[in-house]
């Protein structure tokens, strides 16, 4: 297929109740979407970097620039037959793995489309739903924590992943396990702690969690190696693992047991897939992020997490968790067994819905 034409839409959309973590709190998330044009056909990708560089360097000011004056002038008027064919386009770029995860997941979409195979099967999925759980931010009080997450629970959700941050862990941890003994529960720290806090991190391994995300420096990978050894419970990276190479490095050197996958992240799907692999060959099991991600970013993650080694309940909850309105269709829902079913349909299995996209749009960009 030959590439004709690629669209930016920079989008904004408001959150259903704010979102706390380490870095700040947000009332609404902006993206970018990505539309790769070809014949009649169009695939869709997002980019999920953030509006400000708290979890990354990359802004939704750098993507649209990298995007618009490298990455789709690299793809524009190219034969793509393969999905993989679409990242070596974009070796000269270093870094902004987000901007090149948008327009690589767009193509992956739209060889989909064009073949009639979902997503899941080009990736390679095992399976037909997905465990998923859900992301509680850092609450005004704890008595505003502990509403949300019985919220979740009685909404079906068998996992919770606590944000954490100095003055605002052990004694969270504490009360929600004690509120809910068996529920499947996790941390994530978004770097907010150093190797001075290790004691302060060692006194959760009293509340039996699946594990502990990203503790430590976002760039970081020896001492979370050093704390690893100091806990029981299994370290997660997340911000540290930018590919297959980083990821490799960690196991290398016992810096986690687990590791998060978000597409975003690392790249795009090509490199997500060799992640899991590498991991499933190592024994490491793995879980899909969640960005915040409108449907199009959802159904994505989905796919991915389809994969036979994410064996840990991934960060994708139901749509109505995040936006009142989404500007893709259909919404995802919670199984009742804490599951998601992956999408089915040619490409990714989501339709862009062109009102909503237009109202929540603020700005849009044509290339080609």
């Amino acid at each position: 297929m030959r590439i004709q034409q690629i669209h930016l839409h920079h989008i904004r959309l408001p959150y259903v109740h704010p979102f706390e973590t380490s870095f700040g709190r947000e009332l609404s998330r902006e993206a970018i979407l990505v539309a790769v044009e070809s014949d009649d056909l169009t695939g869709w990708g997002e980019c999920v970097s953030g509006s400000g560089p708290w979890y990354s360097y990359e802004t939704i000011g750098t993507a649209w620039h990298v995007l618009a004056d490298f990455l789709a002038p690299a793809l524009l008027g190219q034969e793509i037959s393969q999905p993989e064919q679409v990242a070596p386009r974009f070796s000269r770029v270093r870094g902004h793995a987000m901007a090149r995860a948008a327009l690589e997941n767009a193509v992956w979409d739209l060889l989909g489309r064009a073949q009639g195979v979902s997503l899941a099967t080009m990736l390679g999925g095992a399976r037909n739903a997905v465990p998923v759980g859900v992301s509680v931010g850092i609450e005004p009080t704890l008595d505003e924590l502990l509403a949300q997450v019985e919220g979740y629970v009685a909404a079906g959700y068998a996992r919770v992943k606590l944000k954490i941050k100095p003055g605002w862990d052990v004694q969270v941890v504490r009360a929600v396990r004690e509120r809910w003994p068996q529920l499947a529960l996790q941390v994530d720290a978004n770097s907010a702690y150093t190797l001075a806090d290790a004691a302060r991190l060692a006194e959760l391994d009293a509340f039996d969690l699946l594990l502990i995300e990203q503790p430590l420096h976002h760039d970081d990978m020896v001492d979370h190696a050093v704390l690893q050894r100091r806990l029981r419970t299994p370290i997660c990276l997340d911000e540290s693992i930018h590919s297959p190479e980083h990821a490799r490095w960690a196991l290398d050197i016992g810096a986690c047991q687990i590791i998060n996958i978000k597409v975003g992240r690392v790249g795009g799907f090509t490199a997500a897939k060799a992640i899991h692999d590498l991991c499933m060959a190592r024994g490491a099991p793995v879980w899909c992020g969640g960005m915040l991600e409108t449907n199009i970013g959802r159904a994505g993650n989905l796919a991915l997490a389809a994969l036979a080694n994410f064996t840990l309940p991934g960060d994708i909850s139901a749509s109505a968790r995040y936006f009142h309105h989404d500007v893709a269709a259909p919404d995802f829902t919670l199984n009742a067994d804490s599951t998601i079913s992956v999408p089915e349909g040619p490409g990714a299995g989501v339709e862009i819905l062109p009102e909503r996209l237009a109202a929540a749009r603020l700005r849009h960009l044509a290339l080609g």
